[in-house]
């Protein structure tokens, strides 16, 4: 099997995925905008400060002779941002948009396409000209779909619209054009393989309406290693410490979140993490007014403080998986999530952490009263989440996401 591999920027799981079908001996060519390899020029240039961000663009070594970089929209887009130049990032339309981006390495996959290349794995919004040539080469056409399918979250974030309209300035799911969404309906099209990280975001794929589609594979993403130990307040003195790290927009379920510790009141503390979705929303800022509100750190500084709180909750209304569920929980941070996400998928309800209807705050209140009634069960299921942590680490993601693929005929 030899594997084209296309993703413009890379994150944990890309890199997991790489790293499986390199194992393998299956990966072929990996496309990607910017790769920073140890000892490479743009590792060096990532020890100056202002750049040091390029680190997160930083993949195995083993990876380089592989890789094909393809820089231009991404760095025009990252440069853009930093100088505060909107209307060339602009959704869609800006030349340096992170459309343009995932546009732009497709194009260069698709061109880099030949005969005797078994597969290409490409993601949502960046595959649709890799696939079409792959079709005209007899090449197979892996996608994976890391969020959920566009038309369940039309449906189910117009409901949260219709509940909670002062926070529609953060419900970003109706910028998308028609032809952008009709490009990923064609994507599903192509597509012999789709590939996705929960049981939730292969059953919004029902609501595909342009026939039958490939066979869908639900492989979860993992847990990164399990931290430093860490202290359970079991006295049940002091307020419950709660976290919540994400975007803030209700599509994380963030009002309901605001509304359930609002009726507690101050028997809980809530910090909250993560950078707004928009530039005007008085409802999130008179919510953020009244909590701790941290707008951005480092990574590590991150796990430490999910180690430093009671419990992560993450009441999403619509998520493909949701790492900080797993990053929580890797800490010994029980979570209270909802059916919405990956929860049901790496978590048991009562054991290593809680999930909830999404968009019930009743059940999101009555989550959190619990804790405070029993102390110790934060103990318990974090010990648990622990556990589980430990069995499922990147690399078995990477092997079980690679043994599939082998394995397609």
């Amino acid at each position: 099997m030899k594997v084209v591999f296309s993703h413009p920027t890379g994150n944990e799981f890309v890199r997991a995925a790489l790293k499986g079908l390199n194992d393998a001996h299956a990966l072929q060519a990996f496309h990607t905008a910017i790769a920073c390899f140890e000892g490479s020029a743009l590792d060096k240039l990532a020890g100056i400060g202002p750049l040091s961000e390029l680190r997160r663009r930083s993949f195995d070594k083993s990876l380089q002779p592989l890789t094909h970089m393809w820089p231009l929209k991404e760095t025009g887009r990252l440069v853009a941002d930093k100088l505060g130049m909107r209307n060339i990032i602009t959704h869609e339309t800006g030349m340096f948009s992170v459309d343009a981006v995932y546009r732009y390495n497709d194009k260069k996959t698709a061109a880099s396409l030949k005969r005797g290349i078994d597969a290409v794995y490409a993601y949502e919004d960046g595959a649709l000209l890799s696939f079409a040539r792959a079709k005209q080469l007899d090449i197979k056409c892996l996608y994976d779909l890391p969020i959920g399918y566009w038309r369940a979250a039309r449906r189910l974030m117009q409901n949260a619209l219709d509940t909670r309209p002062e926070w529609a300035p953060t419900l970003t799911a109706f910028k998308d054009s028609v032809a952008k969404l009709s490009n990923k309906d064609e994507e599903l099209r192509l597509a012999d393989r789709i590939f996705v990280a929960s049981s939730f975001t292969a059953n919004t794929l029902k609501e595909y309406q342009g026939g039958q589609l490939a066979p869908v594979h639900v492989v979860p993403y993992a847990f990164p290693d399990v931290g430093a130990a860490r202290d359970y307040n079991t006295s049940g003195r002091g307020p419950l410490k709660l976290l919540f790290v994400g975007g803030l927009s209700q599509r994380k379920g963030i009002a309901d979140l605001f509304e359930a510790v609002d009726r507690i009141g101050n028997r809980v503390e809530l910090t909250v993490v993560g950078r707004k979705t928009c530039d005007v929303c008085p409802a999130l800022d008179a919510a953020l007014a009244r909590h701790r509100w941290i707008e951005t750190m480092p990574h590590a500084q991150v796990l430490k403080t999910m180690r430093e709180h009671d419990v992560l909750v993450f009441p999403s209304l619509f998520e493909g998986f949701g790492l900080v569920i797993t990053e929580a929980m890797a800490q010994g941070t029980p979570v209270i999530t909802t059916d919405r996400t990956a929860g049901p998928d790496v978590m048991t309800h009562g054991h290593d952490g809680w999930f909830t209807p999404a968009e019930s705050v009743n059940e999101l209140q009555t989550s959190i009263e619990n804790l405070l009634v029993k102390p110790e069960l934060i103990a318990k299921a974090g010990k648990a989440a622990i556990e589980t942590a430990r069995k499922r680490t990147w690399q078995v993601y990477s092997k079980e996401l690679a043994e599939i693929i082998m394995n397609i005929k």
